[in-house]
């Protein structure tokens, strides 16, 4: 049985959770109201209780469910077993971060009166971003 690590992260919006899961390739995203079960590789029923949920079975074969608890603060808690850390580590998280700040930057452009001018891959992986404000 694995043991599930809790890495505390600055993620507060589902909506952009979810989408920026999309973006590093998760498709199937459970998101419920109320905290729900994870599930160990062999279908065991953990203590562990997450509100965004990506199943084992997209996780990968061997693998545990894979949590994103809501904390009393708002921020979500990535809740991974030790497996799956081998993948799912601190260079993944910070990948998922980046693609959640571009969510969010796109989003914030959007509802704000703001279009996306430039919107290029650096050589380093990140993003720059020109927004101008339509009229």
């Amino acid at each position: 049985m694995s043991h599930f690590t809790r890495v505390l992260t600055q993620l507060r919006n589902v909506d952009v959770l979810v989408e920026a899961l999309r973006a590093v390739g998760h498709q199937h995203v459970e998101v419920h109201d109320q905290p729900q079960t994870l599930y160990g590789y062999e279908g065991d029923v953990r203590p562990e209780k997450a509100e965004v949920i990506i199943r084992r079975r997209h996780v990968g074969q061997s693998s545990n469910d894979i949590g994103f608890a809501r904390r009393p603060d708002g921020a979500f808690e990535a809740i991974i077993s030790a497996f799956d850390r081998s993948r799912y580590d601190t260079t993944w998280l910070a990948r998922l971060t980046h693609s959640y700040g571009y969510v969010a930057t796109l989003r914030y452009a959007e509802t704000h009166g703001y279009e996306v001018a430039t919107d290029e891959l650096q050589p380093d992986g990140s993003r720059r971003l020109t927004l101008r404000r339509t009229t």
